[in-house]
């Protein structure tokens, strides 16, 4: 069997492949072979992700967990069930390549060493949704109905984890739109003032978001921490086309925006030219003593990032408003991994964490989540004793979080964003720090996304 199983080189031919690889019995992802496996109930769940976000919900909030071990590595179920974490990295697409590695170990494993749930980006997900790679459980095999029991989830959230026939493969406990986060204190230093209102007046549009950069830059300040990736999912979800299509990279030309105001920001002193997001560096510039004001952030960005990297220093000191342009950044999905022995487990999970509308608004009442509940976040909205945060100087958030959330669409996503985003930013990282000149960030893009997938066969940019 091949190593590059699951490649993005092979999606499109791997049927048979696969099916050997993930033990399902059937090509079509109908369950046609599953029923024995659904009927069976293993003594562990294996679950596999890329940091410990799904973990802590499900740790705290799945109502059938009695205890977690110290080290976090094994959850214990009412039942007896052991369940046990993978957790590999994102960046460089360490987690899929680890992922599939294991994937195509899946049907001669022993029960209890098989990947029962795994978990997948909007970056990437397409990749195991597909149809034909059929790794991914549909959930209708798993006795869950997409129009009955998910019918109060965001539906944008529900087209993005379909395949090509119309079968739901994998659900979200969470809807990820975007806003800009800032910092009430710089900003009444700096503008006299942190109302949301009008500080949205000072970020309406690029324009305008450039313009309050310089003012924040006289007066000691910084309008951003990186050098672009701060930016980067707002110009890069606001495209005009998907990035590959057939063996074709395409340069849309929003993200040669994005490069234009990247470089301009860096060299005028406008960010703080931190080399790329989740680093130190980066971190640090969420601190409380930090000079810089503002970040783009869904709201996992609010509750897993900042409010940690800030402390209780930053405790009310912080707001939101829309910014720039509306945009989605992430989304945690669950799959359920064909030939697993856990599968009526599966579908509780599935369900109790994701379709729980009770269950979504503890997530959201204790971690500020946007949870996938159309109504409830609804309710959030227009309710401040429910909405408002102390994190955010009791503002609500709902409030911009929820029309934006019933706009998005998902309708450019491909298997390939993630790589074809990291590449791009890295390439052009070098350009705004002035190690290579723009032609040079061209050709390096294009070296390092030929080099990570090998399917692909040119770059088309923009005139």
């Amino acid at each position: 069997m091949k190593r590059r199983i699951l490649g993005l080189a092979l999606i499109s031919a791997m049927t048979v492949t696969m099916f050997a690889g993930c033990g399902a019995s059937s090509g079509k992802g109908t369950g046609a072979g599953n029923k024995e496996t659904s009927e069976k109930q293993g003594k562990v769940l294996n679950v596999w992700s890329w940091n410990d976000e799904f973990e802590s919900r499900f740790n705290e909030f799945y109502p059938d967990v009695k205890e977690v071990s110290k080290d976090k590595t094994k959850t214990t179920l009412k039942d007896g069930t052991i369940v046990k974490w993978t957790i590999n990295p994102n960046q460089d697409g360490v987690y899929q390549q680890k992922l599939d590695e294991a994937l195509q170990k899946q049907a001669t494993a022993p029960d209890d060493e098989k990947i029962d749930i795994f978990l997948a980006e909007t970056d990437y997900l397409n990749k195991y949704i597909d149809k034909d790679a059929d790794v991914a459980i549909p959930v209708k095999d798993l006795g869950i109905d997409p129009d009955k029991d998910l019918a109060d989830q965001y539906q944008y959230t529900k087209d993005a984890a379909t395949d090509a026939d119309g079968n739901l493969r994998a659900v979200s406990w969470q809807a990820c739109p975007g806003l800009f986060v800032y910092r009430r204190g710089i900003a009444k230093d700096a503008f006299g003032t942190d109302d949301p209102e009008k500080i949205q007046e000072k970020v309406k549009d690029w324009d305008s978001f450039e313009k309050s950069a310089g003012e924040l830059k006289s007066k000691g300040y910084y309008m951003l921490s990186s050098m672009g990736a701060d930016t980067y999912r707002v110009f890069g979800n606001n495209v005009s086309k998907p990035w590959v299509n057939g063996d074709t990279v395409t340069v849309d030309p929003n993200l040669m925006k994005w490069v234009e105001q990247s470089k301009k920001f860096t060299d005028e002193g406008y960010n703080h030219k931190v080399s790329g997001q989740w680093t130190d560096d980066w971190n640090k510039d969420q601190g409380a003593d930090s000079k810089v004001f503002g970040w783009f952030f869904p709201a996992w960005g609010i509750n897993f990032t900042i409010q940690p990297n800030t402390g209780d220093a930053g405790k009310g000191d912080w707001a939101v408003c829309d910014g720039p342009q509306a945009y989605n950044w992430g989304g945690s999905f669950i799959l359920g991994c064909q030939g697993s022995d856990n599968q009526k487990l599966i579908k509780d999970v599935m369900l109790k964490l994701t379709a729980d509308k009770d269950t979504l608004l503890k997530i959201t009442d204790k971690t500020l989540d946007y949870t996938n509940t159309v109504s409830g976040m609804k309710e959030y909205a227009s309710d401040d004793s429910k909405g408002a945060s102390d994190f955010l100087g009791g503002e609500n958030p709902y409030k911009y979080f929820a029309p934006n959330a019933e706009n998005i669409k998902m309708d450019k996503i491909t298997a390939y964003d993630q790589g074809c985003g990291e590449c791009f930013q890295n390439a052009f990282g070098d350009y705004f720090n002035g190690k290579v000149s723009f032609e040079k960030a061209k050709k390096n893009f294009e070296t390092a996304i030929f080099e990570r997938y090998s399917d692909l066969k040119k770059v088309e940019w923009p005139e």
